[in-house]
């Protein structure tokens, strides 16, 4: 099949070329002329594992191309597919819909004949509405139908996500596009991979019902593990106890300084917006947000906790820039706030990550960046670990304690046992352990 891909973004890239692989024809436009300059130059924009080499396969089989030109890009499409950016719209957190709409007139201008428009940006509940509604009204002349299909992917995971999903969901009023849809996904027969098809407000809801729930299993044992620390309890093993439950599940229960992102702290933000114009408050997810934007900035006082009492003039570590590993993706990171609490409070900081060094100079000023973590640590009177990059979990302990100042090592992703870091003479804070 023919697939336009309309946003070469993080979610129309890893799509566009999943799709490629797939065995399907795929075209992804879009309107930076130096993000389709880089790709066609064999250069990513973005840090995702093995989607360098995916794009360069499909590239050479001639699978997967990329233009600025829409209407070349449609020609003939079986699918036009919209994943631009949704962003938190400023002032009332609503998601910004200026570019799916622009997308959807853009689209409808270029198109020749009929085709199925599927949303893949995440959208809220009647969005599809409006998309149908902008290119009917643009083409009366076309049969356009206008499906949702909602993306799952996780950063750092997002080709294994995209190839063994857990589930598939199409949302569409019409059976024609419904099956269009399903086709594209007819590779994936063999791996099982349940397809839901429903109407497609549904669709556009389960997404953000999705994101809403995991980052309130997050937020939930966040503040188990605060209360962990108040009564001598272990976090890690309460996580356990209660994630071998069935029903609950191990996923998505590990303590840390908070959850960041492209998609939780927007999606969430979008949902309670949504709710609230509905008259149907989603109280919950209201306090999962503001739980979790109060954590991040807490986490740079438990760093002075563990200095005792103070940072100020001293010198910190920050291990980990990005919100998690495996991606340069520095939207909402848990550092964000926790190194401006800490240079609030006097400190100067210093700070490495594999792969994020460079979106975090956009975000960050005043910082100190160190070629690796031993460098990172060199003088500091405190090291504190924010993301759990691979790199980090197996880190020369001792080399450490001597390139440092004062032995205070904060881990706030709980990847050391307590014991093993103690032998050694650090000071060492976790979360939500004794």
């Amino acid at each position: 099949m023919r697939v336009a891909m309309v946003g070469a973004g993080y979610v129309g890239l890893v799509s566009g070329a999943c799709f490629a692989d797939f065995g399907h024809t795929v075209v992804c436009v879009d309107t930076a002329p130096e993000k389709i300059a880089a790709l066609k130059d064999g250069r990513i924009p973005i840090y995702e594992p093995g989607l360098d080499a995916l794009v360069a396969e499909n590239v050479r089989q001639s699978r997967l191309a990329f233009t600025t030109d829409l209407r070349q890009a449609v020609a003939g499409a079986d699918a036009v597919f919209i994943a631009v950016g949704t962003p938190s719209r400023r002032g009332d957190g609503f998601a910004d819909l200026s570019y799916v709409h622009q997308a959807a007139r853009d689209i409808a201008a270029a198109v020749t004949g009929p085709t199925v428009v599927v949303t893949k940006s995440t959208v809220p509940v009647g969005t599809g509405d409006e998309v149908e509604r902008i290119v009917r009204e643009a083409r009366p002349d076309l049969a356009i139908a206008v499906a949702s299909n909602p993306e799952f992917l996780r950063e750092g995971a997002a080709i294994a996500d995209f190839k063994r999903p857990d589930r598939i969901v199409i949302g569409a009023d019409d059976p024609a596009a419904a099956a269009v849809v399903s086709e594209l996904y007819r590779p994936l027969y063999l791996n099982h991979a349940p397809i839901l098809v429903t109407s497609r407000r549904t669709a556009e809801l389960t997404k953000y019902a999705a994101n809403a729930f995991l980052a309130t299993k997050i937020t939930f044992i966040n503040e188990i593990a605060d209360l962990c620390e108040q009564v001598g309890a272990d976090v890690q093993e309460v996580a356990r106890g209660i994630g071998l439950d069935n029903r609950i599940g191990r996923k998505f229960l590990h303590a840390g300084p908070g959850y960041g992102g492209s998609c939780f702290p927007k999606d969430t933000l979008a949902l309670v917006k949504t709710a609230q114009d509905a008259g149907s408050p989603v109280r919950l997810v209201e306090t999962v947000v503001a739980v979790n934007d109060s954590r991040k900035r807490a986490m740079a006082r438990k760093v002075a906790a563990a200095c005792g009492g103070s940072v100020r003039a001293k010198r910190i570590a920050v291990l980990g820039l990005t919100f998690k590993p495996n991606t340069d993706d520095m939207r909402e990171a848990p550092s964000l706030a926790i190194i401006a609490g800490l240079q609030d409070a006097g400190a100067r900081i210093v700070a490495y990550d594999p792969e994020g060094v460079e979106q975090a100079r956009a975000h960050l000023t005043g910082v100190e960046y160190a070629a690796d973590p031993y460098t990172c640590a060199e003088g500091a009177q405190a090291l504190v670990i924010v993301t759990e990059w691979d790199a980090f979990r197996a880190l020369d302990l001792k080399r450490l304690r001597a390139a440092m100042a004062e032995p205070v090592l904060v881990d706030l992703r709980n990847i050391y046992r307590p014991e093993d870091v103690r032998r050694l003479g650090f000071t060492y804070a976790s979360i939500g352990r004794p």
